[in-house]
């Protein structure tokens, strides 16, 4: 469960790319040359997921219950897209090419 009542992990985790979609938006908007980057925007969002699910699997010695949810996972990504997506559209950085 993804909610209040939901593991604490999971609720980091979405806290978590919350920060990750405005860093990637305030960059896009702080660097529009971002977009021309050899990765493209969503895979810094990929790979803060999979630099989140290393650090809690080192973290809980990939122990039951201290991996985040897949469906968590999902939705931390898509608020990260969301927020990356809309950050630069709301300072007139226009709309970011995401594939």
């Amino acid at each position: 469960m993804i909610v209040p009542g939901g593991r604490s992990i999971d609720r980091v985790l979405i806290g978590y790319m919350i920060l990750v979609g405005i860093a990637a938006g305030a960059v896009l908007v702080a660097v529009p040359a971002a977009l021309e980057w050899r990765l493209p925007p969503y895979f810094w969002i990929l790979a803060a997921i999979g630099v989140f699910d290393l650090t809690a699997y080192a973290r809980g010695q990939g122990a039951p219950g201290t991996m985040a949810a897949m469906s968590a996972r999902a939705f931390g990504f898509v608020v990260a897209l969301v927020l990356m997506v809309v950050i630069p559209v709301l300072f007139g950085a226009g709309m970011p090419k995401i594939f």
